[in-house]
C-alpha cells in the first residue's frame, strides 16, 4: 500500500467516527438532566413548561428527535439558540464568538511549537548540562501547573504588578488595556486601502484597536493555554533527539563523514519530528477544551466561554452545535496528523511481507 493510499483509507474511516461522535452528543443533549423548557419558562410553571416542550419538539419519539438532529448537523443546520439569544441562529453567533478563540488558540500553539519544541531540542542536543536541567525542570513545572489554578495566579499578579514588580504596570505598558476583556480584533477587518498610517494598525488605541493591543491583551491567556503543551512537547522533543541522536543509521552517517550540521538538519531533526506529531496534533483539542476555563477566567468571551453559557442555560441546540464543531475540530486534527506523517515518515502506509 502506498503512502497516499494510506492517507485516503484514513480520510474514509474518519466519516464512521463523525457519525459516531455525533450519536453520543445527542445522547449527551436529549437523555442527560438538562430540561431547556424549565430554563425559558422556569420551574413554578408546569403547564409552561409542557407547552414549551411540545413547541420545542421534546415530545416526539426519541427516534424521530435522533434522525432530525443527526439531518441538521450534517446538513450543517445547526439550528438557532433557545435560550442565551433566543431565535438567533447558531451560526451568527459562532462566528461572532470564535474569532477570540482562534486568536486565542494561534498565539497558544505559537508559544507550545516555537519555544517548547526548540527549548527540547537544545535539551536534547546538550544532555546533562545546565540548559538540560533547566529547561527539562522548567517543562516538567509548566505541564504540572493546572491551567486554571495558573490563569488565577497570573491574573492576581497582573493586577497588582505596580505593587509586585518593581513598579511596573501591566495595563499601561506599551498600550493601554484592561487585564479581564476580551480582545479588540477590529484591526484585522480593516481593509489595505484604509490604512493610510501603519503605525496605527500596529499601535493605535483608539475604538478600532491595533495589533499590538489586541496582542497584549490575549497574551496572558495565550501564555496560560499554551503553557501545558509547551512543557510536555519540550520534554517529548528532548527524549526524541536523545532516541535519534543514538540511533544506528546516525551512527553510520557519522562514520561515513557526513558533517556535523548536515547530520542534524538531515537525519536527526527530521526524525525526531516523528514522534511530536501526534502530540502536537493531540493537544490542538486540548487547546479548545481548555479554552473554556481560561477564557472564563480572563473574559476572552470566545467559543470556550459561549460552550460554559449554553451548558449552564440548558441551550440545547446551541450545545450541540458546538460539541459537533469539537468533534470536526478533532477529527480535522487527526486527518492532519495522518498527513503530516505521510509527508515526514516515508515508511508511512508500507506494510511488511
Amino acid at each position: 500500500m502506498s503512502r497516499w493510499s494510506y492517507f485516503l483509507r484514513r480520510l474514509v474511516l474518519s466519516i464512521p467516527v463523525i457519525l459516531f461522535g455525533t450519536t453520543i452528543v445527542f445522547m449527551l443533549v436529549r437523555l442527560g438532566p438538562i430540561d431547556p423548557a424549565a430554563a425559558i419558562v422556569g420551574m413554578g410553571n408546569p403547564q409552561g413548561i409542557e407547552r414549551i416542550r411540545e413547541q420545542l419538539g421534546l415530545t416526539q419519539p426519541l427516534w424521530q428527535q435522533y434522525i432530525d438532529f443527526m439531518i441538521n448537523m450534517f446538513t450543517l443546520d445547526l439550528g438557532q439558540s433557545w435560550v442565551i439569544q433566543p431565535g438567533r441562529d447558531a451560526y451568527s453567533l459562532v462566528a461572532s464568538y470564535a474569532p477570540r478563540t482562534i486568536w486565542l488558540g494561534f498565539w497558544s500553539v505559537v508559544i507550545a511549537l516555537f519555544i517548547g519544541i526548540p527549548l527540547g531540542f537544545y535539551a536534547g542536543l546538550n544532555p546533562n548540562t545546565g540548559g538540560d536541567y533547566f529547561a527539562s525542570f522548567g517543562g516538567i513545572v509548566w505541564r504540572a501547573m493546572p491551567n486554571f489554578w495558573l490563569a488565577i495566579l497570573l491574573v492576581s499578579v497582573l493586577v497588582q504588578s505596580q505593587d509586585l514588580l518593581f513598579g511596573f504596570n501591566w495595563s499601561n505598558w506599551l498600550v493601554t488595556t484592561d487585564i479581564l476583556s476580551p480582545p479588540n480584533l477590529r484591526f484585522l477587518s480593516t481593509p489595505l486601502e484604509a490604512i493610510t498610517n501603519p503605525i496605527d494598525w500596529w499601535v493605535s488605541t483608539g475604538a478600532n484597536g491595533s495589533f499590538l493591543a489586541a496582542l497584549k491583551q490575549i497574551a496572558p491567556a495565550a501564555i496560560v493555554l499554551g503553557s501545558a503543551s509547551m512543557g510536555n512537547e519540550m520534554r517529548i522533543g528532548r527524549t526524541a533527539i536523545l532516541e535519534t541522536i543514538n540511533s544506528d543509521y546516525v551512527e553510520t552517517a557519522r562514520a561515513k563523514g557526513v558533517s556535523g550540521r548536515s547530520l542534524i538538519w538531515k537525519h536527526v531533526f527530521r526524525n525526531a519530528l516523528i514522534p511530536l506529531v501526534p502530540i502536537i496534533t493531540g493537544e490542538a483539542f486540548l487547546l479548545v477544551g481548555g479554552s473554556v476555563l481560561v477564557e472564563t477566567v480572563f473574559a476572552i468571551n470566545g467559543i470556550g466561554y459561549l460552550f460554559y453559557q449554553a451548558a449552564l442555560n440548558a441551550d440545547l441546540p446551541l450545545l450541540g452545535a458546538l460539541m459537533f464543531i469539537f468533534i470536526l475540530i478533532t477529527v480535522f486534527t487527526n486527518i492532519l496528523q495522518d498527513l503530516l506523517y505521510t509527508l515526514i515518515d516515508p515508511r508511512v502506509g508500507y506494510e511488511s511481507e
